[in-house]
């Protein structure tokens, strides 16, 4: 098994995550410094910052929901200051699905879950994210459509989108990618700074009134649902 999957597995990090801690010498084989792509055999002693994860992990899956405040970075590095982990503070070991910027604010989902959360972080999958923004100067239909129609940022053009204008300097965009900074860059573009930026809504669980700062477990019908809907084929796009 690659060793970044088997950190997935027992609910350290996402695998995306286990990647980063291996370039940064932060994961061992054995008291070797792991590298990226290594594999594992299962009586190898595996440790993470120093922490043996090598015993197997029977514990119960958990799955919240926090409104993260801006400021809070969303690493699991404890050496970061503000770091999410830190700042909630869970009995268990769990970590983000994905990221939020540090500037931003909103729902951002927590597990233990490995395999939950590589399949709401692939790609292919389009699944959607729900942003509400607001702009340092007023709403026109040009920048409504331009954002829309695919944004051309980071080397690459965003993926067609739905954005709704709610304000004169508010706007809600629902986006099917996660390129850094995105909805900043988007805006950046046509010239507008974005002032506040906040996650609504991922998949199906919804941020709600969740106060800022707060979490919550999901219901059992939101993780049902969510498996469900991450059990189904890959969308097909043009």
């Amino acid at each position: 098994m690659r060793l970044n999957k088997f950190l997935s597995d027992r609910g350290v990090c996402s695998r995306r995550e286990a990647d980063r801690r291996i370039e940064e010498g932060r994961v061992k084989i054995n008291g070797v410094v792991a590298e990226l792509g290594q594999r594992v055999e299962e009586n190898d002693a595996i440790s993470v910052d120093g922490i043996n994860v090598s015993e197997g992990d029977n514990k119960p899956k958990v799955y919240i929901a926090l409104h993260k405040p801006r400021g809070i970075e969303c690493t699991t590095h404890p050496d970061t200051p503000h770091n999410i982990v830190d700042f909630v503070g869970y009995p268990e070991r769990i970590y983000p699905v994905g990221r939020l910027d540090k500037p931003s604010e909103g729902l951002i989902l927590m597990t233990n879950d490995g395999e939950l959360s590589n399949q709401v972080l692939k790609a292919r999958h389009f699944h959607e994210k729900v942003y509400i923004a607001t702009v340092d100067h007023p709403i026109t239909e040009a920048f409504l459509n331009g954002m829309r129609s695919g944004v051309p940022i980071l080397d690459t053009v965003t993926r067609p989108c739905e954005v709704k204008k709610l304000k004169s300097d508010m706007f809600e965009i629902i986006l099917t990618q996660g390129l850094n900074r995105q909805i900043r860059r988007m805006c950046e573009y046509f010239e507008y700074k974005v002032l506040r930026l906040r996650r609504i809504r991922v998949l199906n669980i919804e941020l709600g009134d969740l106060p800022v700062g707060e979490w919550r477990h999901l219901t059992t019908p939101e993780v049902e649902q969510l498996k469900q809907m991450l059990s189904a084929p890959p969308t097909q796009v043009d």
